[in-house]
């Protein structure tokens, strides 16, 4: 319950998402010291000649710089630290500024669960102490949510600083897309696009931000994503009928706002919930749905509930895909098609590292759903999945010539035929 309230009363998430938000938090933990147990207690032995016995060591780096995001304050914040921590190494932890209140109550709980303080360090504080923190040459790896600018910035800062080559992870945005062919079932798709674009107010990295509608369906489906809308409760997150609280801050809202009017002035506005009273003060951003021609028209991620529709003909789905790729963002992806041709052949060809199905794009699951992107959207590994401890860990193979000590005594107990 502490971390559910703090979840709402910093991060302004509603009270169900507060509720899956310590829910991945705790997936995050008991996935990763799973990983431990079956990576690194034993080394693993590699095959070779008779004679020789060769294994591989993973062993931790030293330093980590986890820099996380306001958006998933605790689960993104506990995976990344986590992890690190998981592989062998110490942890220096910078949350965002809006949310270290929460930061600060799961570092307690690692502290009282044994963990040394001199292990894990909390420095809160403004995004120029990463910037500090990253440059220190005792850094052996930085770990880092956010966005692409930002990204970019802690690489050139890794190349120029003075010492070993560090490891970097960053998972950072994507202009996420969904296409909806003739076939697809509507209630299905408009149910899937609410969740996928405007819950949590659409401050997730994997929200659904361009709709492709094929023609055949695409008034049809627009008329009943504005009923939808219109159903929407936004409002106080503490209140459990709330589907929608508040964006982070008033930076946020500023940005929102300014793009919002840009696209009104350009007659583009489709729909926009109307905000009652006790929700037009504060950082609340109604829901939008604005009709593009194409995608170009979006120069950035517009990090809050804003939708963006584009038509296309179904003999034109090659042009789709093309555009979708041609940003250079590959995070999430949907696709709502019956056909399952099309299906293969869609999800054949679209560059995201998360792809779904006649499903919604948001929500992964530890273990289940590893997240991450590639292009502008992420390094990789992907977060919550098998490969990612293993990023974080140097590899040391040792190699023994068994016969120097009498020979490979496993020979002996080898079964008679």
């Amino acid at each position: 319950a502490r971390f559910m309230t703090l979840a709402t009363k910093e991060a302004g998430k509603s009270l169900s998402n507060s509720i899956s938000e310590v829910r991945e938090a705790i997936d995050f933990c008991r996935y990763y010291a799973e990983q431990t147990r079956s990576l690194f207690i034993e080394p693993k032995i590699l095959p070779g000649p008779t004679g020789e016995r060769n294994s591989v060591h993973l062993r931790g780096r030293g330093v980590f710089v986890c820099i996380s995001p306001w958006n998933f304050p605790l689960a993104i914040f506990l995976g990344e630290v986590t992890a690190a921590l998981a592989a062998g190494n110490t942890v220096v932890a910078k949350p965002a500024p809006q949310t270290s209140l929460i930061a600060t109550a799961a570092v307690e709980l690692l502290y009282q669960a044994g963990f040394p303080r001199d292990v894990v360090q909390l420095v809160p504080g403004s995004g120029s102490l990463g910037g500090t923190l990253i440059e220190d040459p005792r850094i052996a790896g930085v770990i880092f949510t956010g966005s692409t600018e930002v990204a970019k910035n802690i690489q050139r800062a890794q190349a120029e600083k003075k010492g070993a080559i560090t490891t970097f992870i960053a998972e950072t945005g994507g202009q996420n897309a969904m296409i909806v062919d003739s076939s697809a079932l509507p209630e299905q798709v408009v149910t899937d696009v609410i969740n996928s674009a405007f819950d949590s107010a659409g401050q997730r990295c994997s929200a659904l931000r361009v709709l492709y509608l094929q023609d055949d369906i695409a008034g049809e489906v627009i008329n009943m994503l504005i009923g939808a809308m219109d159903e929407l409760q936004i409002g106080d997150p503490m209140i459990v009928d709330t589907d929608i609280g508040p964006v982070i801050d008033q930076d946020a809202k500023s940005v929102l706002v300014e793009h919002i009017d840009q696209l009104k002035k350009a007659g583009k506005l489709l729909h926009e919930v109307t905000l009652d009273d006790s929700s037009k003060a504060g950082t609340f951003v109604a829901p939008t749905l604005f009709e593009l021609d194409h995608v170009d028209e979006l120069e950035r991620e517009v990090f809050g509930p804003v939708l963006h529709i584009i038509r296309f003909e179904a003999q034109k789905l090659d042009q789709v895909i093309n555009e979708i790729n041609s940003s250079g963002y590959g995070l999430t992806f949907g696709i709502h098609s019956r056909i399952q041709e099309t299906v293969d052949y869609v999800t054949q060809n679209i560059r995201a590292g998360n792809l779904y199905v006649n499903r919604n794009t948001v929500g992964a699951v530890v273990g289940v759903q590893p997240f991450g992107g590639e292009g502008l959207s992420g390094t990789g590994p992907k977060a919550g999945g098998p490969y990612y401890l293993p990023r974080l860990a140097t590899e040391r193979v040792i190699s023994v010539d068994t016969t120097a000590s009498g020979g490979n005594t496993s020979l002996m107990t080898l079964a008679q035929d």
